[in-house]
């Protein structure tokens, strides 16, 4: 997978806490006030609906328009219908490896396509490989249509003539690292014993889609231009554009871009059965892991099977809801273990069940094991109740509508017409599903659920322990000991490599100029008060009949106590863990029905509560909301159960790469006096959870938590006079507490803090984890914008110094850059780089020169500012188009006290900078010699090659 740019990828860098819900103060049972029932699920099926139109091009090329004003936006999303399932034997991982190729220039527009994009601003920009699918997409401004078009149909009709040995070679060592990075996660190689577990020898699902490395090392340019004759001609593909465009518009421009590329060979289907395991397969795996999981999988029918939206209900209600067979049964009553999951990965000719069980350490995995068997073949025997089905199809429901806000991405309404069209051959294909979960029962249900769980099950054991040659060999990367078993192999290994033949004569086509692009028209902000004072800040959205709530307290991470870390994130972590008068299955069941989600997380600076509703059933999703905030129970068992989950999240972290290091840097760069120097995980520490008492929780409630510290942010299909009184209903007599509202005492000690490596071992990792840092002299309240923009030629975007050295040019890693994190105080420069293990001092000595160099010698030049002004300017108005993008922004302006039409501001600002104010911006506020070094690696290879870095090396230990 190709990714976007590095500002949209390091969210995590900086304080987002996974485990977090919001509270509030105990107060009135006119929380719990009947609402009316919730709405039908035929009423919500019918509010599900994309229109569009199509036509199909003389060459095949088959063209969905659906149109959607809202914003001056378009989706395009092409999809060709390739993936890893077509590989011969011996060309594992190539349909990946080539998408890769797509993104680096074609004969009329050669060089990063992802810089082309960036240039007309696109957002929600990415191209995605998987098993019957090779798909890229872009969400572009209007006036940037027909820039889009020639891109895309240049690297349809005319790729090859771009393609060199030199862009194959740095590819493959990308595609190399972004499988080393996903294989040094816990759990990494499990993909790889399922799928040899699963599918029989030959099986077209049997290998992963990233490939092994040998047949990736194989790879030549013939192999390329045969996938690309093959594959990729316009008969195979589909084209949606969505948005802000109509059919005949769209007629004109396609045939203009796409008309004249000739077809490709008619394509040829890979036929994939639907295999059954003869007996059930038992296998062990170890890996550096905290706690043991258990696996259960099996391969049902593909997406075309009426019987998948029922085994998919089947399975949410035995362990993919919150108030699932499983959850209740293992985590809250037998607390046996710490999480549970199950769901249906959909792919065309079969999909994959799946139900995992995270074992709570000390306890015995096999009595867990036989505990999940058990539960299993008494749900399979009586089947689920009807309202379990009616809340799994409801939470279905309420997903697809909140997902279809989107144009496009990954889950917007281009992407889903295109992949009915592709797999269905209709893109309607989503209305037929919806009306399957709708017309569910329990015995349609039950019937899907005995008929395909009923047969041979694969047990797989993953627990603690070091890997196994065995398991590293199902991944490809060395051959096992006594392996017998080898692919069968397109061509023979051992012959000469088939001749690359000579790319014919570029067709030279002009690229079209961009048209002109009004500038954001920001919605309009308004504010309202509840009598109590909270104030409400609200916009509106009105693309799908929902509404997004988030009630925002000045809290968060940096409010955490010191001497018990992890007391605000296991507070959230049980808000809706059960108040005065629900109990925690009652809050989950709630929201099922409701098709509501509620969700709470710690930012380093605020805690918030959000709620995600639809609009016919907001009252009553507003009012389980108001007593999840204000009703907390903390009661004594459910503390003690998450303080479990908790203390499980902080051993795993321990041994995933990034969470390591965002555990160690912090108190490295701020000091433990600060109240940023705690671990960005916001999970707080061992010795911290586990001293927390339950009249800590309540006083940290009663002192963050409440109504004279909240902001009420809405956005959504409703408007501010039609909120007010839902509002005061729910929290308008809610009262401050006697205790004393908390403060947070930002200061930094006086210890000096010199350059270093501090290296922590993780023995055999393939890769190693870079995470430095260094202190701005800029808060988020300075609004730094000139200092962000600057940001991003040095590291924040895929074309910026820092990713182009270390991914494009050098190969030696997947994705690289630099963040700086949005917080209300002190910023810091963030650098990142997962790198192969034998580049790990090449990579610190590159990336330190990069940095050095940016902020000294060799700044901004007038081409890099042109294309990020031209980028931050022209992606604007796709930025804020779901009411999730909008109530993010809104907070946003609140944290760090910017005006409501800041974003409308931005043009202005951006197209005064200069080269120069970058670059001095960017040396005033950041020091690169003072930058700090955190390496996860495996320190026996790793730690030879840090002397030639210059810098001193000290070991690493996470103790707490």
């Amino acid at each position: 997978m190709t990714l976007s740019s590095l500002s949209r990828r390091l969210p995590l860098l900086i304080g987002l806490s996974a485990i977090a819900l919001m509270p509030s103060l105990p107060a009135a049972a006119q929380a719990t006030a009947p609402s009316a029932a919730p709405a039908p699920l035929s009423s919500l099926v019918a509010k599900v609906d994309i229109p569009y139109q199509e036509f199909t091009l003389k060459n095949g090329l088959r063209v969905i328009v659906h149109t959607d004003r809202k914003a001056p936006i378009v989706a395009v999303s092409v999809w060709y219908h390739v993936g890893s399932r077509y590989e011969p034997a011996g060309k594992t991982g190539f349909a990946h490896l080539f998408e890769h190729l797509m993104f680096y220039g074609s004969e009329n527009a050669d060089g990063p396509f992802f810089g082309r994009l960036e240039d007309i601003g696109a957002t929600d920009w990415n191209g995605t490989t998987w098993f019957d699918r090779t798909n890229y997409f872009e969400t572009v401004p209007t006036g940037a249509l027909d820039r889009a078009l020639f891109l895309e149909s240049d690297r349809m009709g005319h790729l090859l003539g771009a393609v060199t040995q030199v862009k194959l070679d740095t590819q493959r060592g990308v595609v190399q690292n972004e499988k080393r990075m996903g294989e040094n996660e816990p759990y990494g190689l499990v993909e790889y014993a399922q799928l040899a577990a699963l599918m029989p020898e030959g099986h077209p699902y049997r290998h992963s889609t990233i490939g092994s490395m040998a047949d990736l090392n194989a790879a030549s340019l013939a192999d390329v231009q045969m996938w690309f004759k093959t594959h990729y001609g316009p008969n195979n593909a589909v084209l949606v554009l969505a948005g802000d465009i109509d059919a005949a518009t769209a007629k004109a421009k396609v045939e203009k871009w796409f008309g004249n590329i000739p077809a490709g060979p008619a394509p040829k289907d890979v036929d994939a059965s639907v295999p059954t395991l003869a007996k059930d397969a038992e296998v062990m795996m170890h890996d550096n892991v905290a706690a043991t999981r258990l696996y259960r999988n099996w391969v049902v029918p593909g997406v075309n099977s009426a019987n998948l939206p029922q085994l998919d209900l089947a399975l949410a209600v035995f362990g993919g809801l919150g108030s699932s067979r499983l959850d209740n049964a293992l985590v809250r009553d037998e607390k046996v273990a710490v999480g549970v999951k199950a769901s249906v990965q959909p792919f065309e000719k079969l999909s994959l069940a799946e139900i995992t069980v995270d074992v709570k350490p000390g306890v015995d995995p096999i009595a867990v094991g036989k505990r999940l068997d058990q539960l299993l073949a008494d749900y399979l025997a009586n089947g689920p109740s009807a309202d379990e089905v009616q809340r799994a199809a409801t939470r279905q429901l309420s997903g697809t509508i909140g997902g279809l806000e989107k144009v496009g991405g990954f889950t917007g309404k281009a992407v889903t017409l295109a992949e009915g069209a592709v797999y269905s051959d209709d893109p309607a294909k989503y209305k037929k599903d919806l009306a399957i979960y709708a017309a569910a029962t329990p015995q349609s249900v039950a019937a899907a659920a005995r008929k395909w769980l009923g047969r041979p099950v694969l047990r797989l054991t993953v627990a603690p322990g070091e890997r196994s040659a065995a398991d590293n060999a199902l991944a490809g990367n060395v051959k096992a000991e006594g392996a017998t078993l080898q692919p069968a192999h397109f061509r023979d290994p051992a012959a000469p490599a088939p001749a690359t033949e000579t790319p014919p004569a570029p067709t030279r086509i002009a690229e079209p100029p961009i048209e002109p692009v009004k500038d954001l028209d920001f919605p309009d902000v308004e504010h309202g008060t509840l009598k109590n004072g909270i104030p409400v800040v609200f916009a509106r959205r009105d693309a799908v009949p929902t509404v997004r709530v988030s009630v925002a307290f000045d809290a968060g991470n940096a409010a955490d106590d010191k001497a018990k870390l992890g007391t605000a994130g296991l507070t959230t972590a049980l808000l809706d863990e059960g108040t005065t008068t629900r109990s925690s299955i009652e809050i989950a069941e709630e929201q099922e029905r409701l098709g509501a989600a509620i969700s709470a997380a710690n930012s380093m600076d605020s805690t918030t509560v959000g709620l995600f509703a639809l609009k016919p059933n907001l009252d009553a999703s507003l009012g389980l909301l108001a007593d999840v905030i204000r009703n907390p129970a903390f009661r004594p068992e459910e503390v003690e159960r998450l303080r479990g989950q908790v203390l499980t999240r902080i051993a795993a972290e321990k041994t995933e790469p990034m969470a390591i290091a965002q555990r160690m840097l912090p108190p490295l760069l701020y000091g433990q006096a600060h109240p940023y120097g705690i671990p960005f995980t916001g999970s707080g520490t061992e010795s911290g959870v586990k001293a927390v008492t339950r009249a800590d929780l309540t006083a940290f409630h009663d002192a963050w938590m409440r109504p004279d510290n909240a902001t009420i942010f809405v956005a959504g299909d409703t408007t501010l006079a039609e909120m007010m009184p839902l509002l005061e209903k729910r929290f308008g007599d809610w009262k401050a507490p006697a205790a004393q509202k908390g403060t947070k005492l930002f200061r930094m000690d006086r210890m000096m803090r010199p350059s270093r490596i501090v290296l922590i071992d993780k023995p055999q990792s393939p890769q190693s984890l870079i995470l430095a840092g260094v202190l701005t002299n800029k808060a988020g309240t300075d609004n730094p914008v000139t200092l962000l923009t600057a940001n991003e030629v040095l590291g924040g975007s895929t074309t910026s110094r820092l990713t182009m050295d270390l991914r494009e040019t050098k190969g030696w890693a997947y994705g690289a850059g630099t963040a700086l994190p949005g917080v209300k105080e002190t910023i810091p420069l963030l650098v990142y780089a997962p790198v192969q293990t034998d580049k790990t001092g090449e990579s610190i000595i590159a990336a330190r020169q990069d940095v050095k160099d940016y902020l000294t010698t060799k700044g901004t030049t007038q081409a890099e500012r042109d294309q990020t002004i031209n980028s931050q300017i022209l992606s604007l108005p796709g930025s804020f188009e779901t009411s999730s993008e909008l109530l993010g922004a809104m907070m946003r302006n609140h944290l760090i006290g910017r005006p409501d039409d800041y974003y409308e501001t931005l043009p202005k600002t951006y197209r005064a900078m200069t080269p120069a104010d970058m670059d001095k911006a960017a040396r005033e506020a950041i020091n690169p010699d003072n930058l700090i070094w955190v390496v996860v690696g495996d320190v026996k290879q790793v730690r030879p090659q840090l002397d030639a870095v210059g810098l001193p090396v000290e070991m690493g230990t996470l103790a707490d």
